[in-house]
C-alpha cells in the first residue's frame, strides 16, 4: 500500500512564518477589538436556548453590512496594505460569529425548540448574505457615484 501526503501544502508555521509581522498584528489586533465588540453585544442581549440568540443574528448581520461595504471599498479605491487584515480579517472576522450560530442552532434544539432551530438558522444565513451583497453594492454604487463614474 502506497502512502499519499494529505496535501503538497507547506505546514502552517512555515506559512505564517511568510506572512508579514504587521500582517499577523493587524490582524490580531483587530480580531482582540471586534471580539470585545460582540462580546459587548452578547450582554446587551442576553439569550436563552428557548430563544431568538438576537445578538448572534445582529453581529452577523451587521458584520455582514460591514463586509459588504468594506470589500466595495476595497475593491474600488487605493489602500493601505494593513487595511484588509486589521478591519476584514481582524475586526470583522472577530464581530461575526457562526460557530456562536451553530450552537444557539443546537441549543434550541436540545430545547426542543426546532421551529425555532430551523428558523434561526435560516434567517441568520439569508440575512447575513443579504447583508454582504446589500451593503457591497450599494457602498461600490455611491464611490462611483462620488467619483462621477458609471454605475
Amino acid at each position: 500500500m502506497r502512502v499519499v501526503p494529505r496535501s503538497d501544502r507547506p505546514p502552517l508555521h512555515h506559512t505564517l512564518r511568510a506572512v508579514p509581522t504587521a500582517a499577523l498584528a493587524a490582524v490580531a489586533a483587530g480580531g482582540v477589538l471586534g471580539s470585545l465588540a460582540r462580546y459587548a453585544l452578547q450582554l446587551a442581549f442576553p439569550s436563552r436556548p428557548d430563544a431568538f440568540d438576537l445578538a448572534t443574528f445582529l453581529a452577523n448581520v451587521l458584520g455582514g453590512v460591514c463586509i459588504g461595504a468594506l470589500m466595495a471599498v476595497l475593491t474600488e479605491t487605493t489602500r493601505h496594505p494593513l487595511l484588509r487584515p486589521f478591519l476584514g480579517i481582524g475586526i470583522l472576522g472577530g464581530f461575526t460569529t457562526f460557530s456562536t450560530y451553530v450552537v444557539g442552532v443546537a441549543r434550541a434544539l436540545d430545547a426542543g425548540e426546532a421551529a425555532l432551530a430551523f428558523g434561526y438558522g435560516l434567517a441568520t444565513v439569508a440575512a447575513a448574505l443579504a447583508a454582504v451583497a446589500a451593503a457591497f453594492y450599494a457602498t461600490r454604487l455611491l464611490l462611483r457615484r462620488r467619483r462621477g463614474g458609471a454605475a
